[in-house]
């Protein structure tokens, strides 16, 4: 059973820096991508940033790209998400998600889901 944990979330002030991990165990997957998704509350989930194990190709939402890094720890199985110069408008609860098909970062595309970790940014 594939199980995706995320950490390293909290509350800042606007301009403080956050990151996040995510360690995935039960799987034995040659190769996969992993991704971070965002929810605020009445919002839809959304993309945040994703990298694909091997190839190590990342892809950002426009409005991350300059303040977050995805990267990525093979013998760790896991991912992290540095979030520099945060905004109110980054907080949400962050999810880890998992695939082992191709993906275009759809949320209903991802199989496997961590239950998140709240960033909350005040101004």
């Amino acid at each position: 059973q594939v199980q995706l944990v995320e950490s390293g979330g909290g509350l800042v002030q606007a301009g403080d820096s956050l990151r996040l991990s995510c360690t995935a165990s039960g799987h034995t997957f040659s190769n996969y991508a992993m991704g971070w998704f965002r929810q605020a509350p009445g919002k839809e989930r959304e993309f945040v940033a994703g990298i694909h194990r091997a190839r190590g190709i990342t892809k950002y939402l426009d409005s991350v790209k300059g303040r977050f890094t995805i990267s990525r720890d093979y013998p760790k199985n896991t991912v992290y998400l540095q979030m520099n110069s945060l905004k109110p408008e980054d907080s949400a609860v962050y999810y880890c998600a998992l695939t082992p098909f191709g993906t275009t970062w759809d949320a209903a595309g991802m199989p496997y889901w961590g239950k998140g970790t709240l960033v909350t940014v005040s101004s």
